[in-house]
């Protein structure tokens, strides 16, 4: 079992960033998703035992928390979302260093860091000091650092943070290499599009509440249709229309995103907007991807009146 939660808390004196997460998960490759504030990075933090929980049980890989948490540590590859390196070291010293907190001897890390520098792309670069590195260079040398000792997890918090367009895809294309290497993931991100090139499963957090988890395609797939509509400056008014007629409807920039239930069809959309007088500009069926599924769950969890 990968995780096993049951009731997990973390307080910060009065403030509940974890409200009792309950879940078990057995799954290669996990998304850790959630808006800003949303517990990911303290849940991360609290299943290595960097952070005491408040309340509540947790495993992980069939290891307890608190009990087993130098072992856990010692079993996960730990890349943090800000950078935690000291910029006169060289990147071989960096990644060596991570290797001997991990309890590897000297030697051994040494010769492990060389193998992981070349494998995520820095070879050249092993002997320059990490301060002199891009942010593609930092976010490779963090990641060299998370695999030098082996690990059977790997815990991601933001691995794409601050990368353009090519390096993002370069680092994602290294976690997918890392992926077939038997080794463990759990991206935890606000990119939707890097869970779902990772991932076969999510958890997805909000204000520190579990508001789902499962695989994807679980999410992907239902018995509803899902219609694109776009009206002439009248997008707010036609959702008060919609959502008085039972309709399940996500406002996505300019675009309101329609859920059709089975017993319901395309026409009494169109109805709906005759009898409102709305004029459509734009109606298109369209694939549920996990970014509607997921503002959809967002909107239920907000809205204590919408059933789950």
């Amino acid at each position: 079992m990968l995780f096993r939660l049951t009731n997990l808390q973390k307080n910060y004196g009065h403030f509940e960033a974890l409200k009792g997460i309950t879940l078990e998960m057995d799954t290669h490759a996990v998304g850790l998703l959630g808006p800003n504030g949303a517990g990911k990075s303290t849940l991360l933090k609290a299943l290595l035992g960097l952070l005491p929980i408040s309340g509540g049980s947790g495993e992980v890989l069939g290891m307890r928390l608190p009990e087993d948490a130098q072992a856990i540590r010692r079993a996960i590859g730990y890349m943090p979302e800000n950078d935690c390196y000291l910029p006169y070291m060289t990147a071989v010293d960096y990644v060596s260093f991570n290797g001997q907190l991990c309890g590897m001897p000297r030697k051994d890390a040494f010769r492990r860091a060389h193998e992981v520098l070349f494998y995520v792309g820095l070879g050249e670069a092993r002997y320059r000091k990490l301060g002199s590195f891009s942010t593609g260079m930092k976010q490779r040398a963090k990641l060299a650092q998370a695999l030098v000792h082996g690990p059977r997890l790997l815990f991601l918090d933001e691995p794409t943070n601050g990368l353009d367009p090519k390096g993002r895809d370069e680092m994602l294309t290294l976690i997918e290499d890392v992926r077939t290497r038997d080794i463990r993931i759990v991206l935890s991100t606000h990119l939707l599009p890097d869970v779902e090139r990772i991932c076969d499963s999510v958890i997805m957090l909000n204000e520190g509440q579990l508001v789902h988890q499962g695989p994807i395609d679980a999410l992907q797939t239902g018995e509803e249709e899902l219609i694109e509509v776009q009206t002439h400056l009248q997008d707010d008014e036609f959702k008060r229309h919609l959502e008085a007629a039972d309709f399940d409807v996500i406002a996505d920039h300019d675009r309101l995103k329609i859920r059709v239930p089975k017993d319901r069809c395309l026409d009494d959309i169109l109805s709906l907007a005759v009898e409102s007088d709305i004029q459509i500009r734009h109606f298109m069926p369209e694939r549920l991807t996990l970014e509607t599924a997921f503002l959809r769950l967002l909107n239920e969890a907000d809205d204590p009146s919408v059933s789950r």
